[in-house]
């Protein structure tokens, strides 16, 4: 993804953690999360390597705006997004991988 912008929301084992993120890099973003490139963050502190759900959009702003509204919701609202596109929360890193 060159221009544009994505939000994701990553978790871990136990699906007990949910992080909601943005990004114009999603390959690269999630990437970062998964090896704990970043080693005092959330996500690693948790282990949320797990990429459960995420959207793309033709700007950043517009993927900014998403993760605002994400982040407002409850548990509960994340939790059906996720099972609205990805009922057995498998990690689709490898879909990404493709781009």
């Amino acid at each position: 993804m060159v221009k544009g912008g994505a939000i994701y929301i990553m978790t871990n084992k136990t699906h007990s953690t949910i992080y909601v993120g943005v990004t114009s890099e999603l390959y690269n973003r999630v990437y970062q999360h998964k090896t704990n490139y970043y080693p005092n963050s959330f996500t690693a502190k948790y282990n949320c390597h797990k990429l459960v759900h995420f959207e793309t959009f033709h700007s950043i702003e517009e993927a900014i705006d998403r993760e605002k509204q994400i982040k407002a919701g409850s548990r509960k609202k994340k939790i059906e997004l996720i099972n609205s596109n990805n009922s057995e929360w498998k990690d689709l890193f490898e879909e990404i991988k493709k781009w």
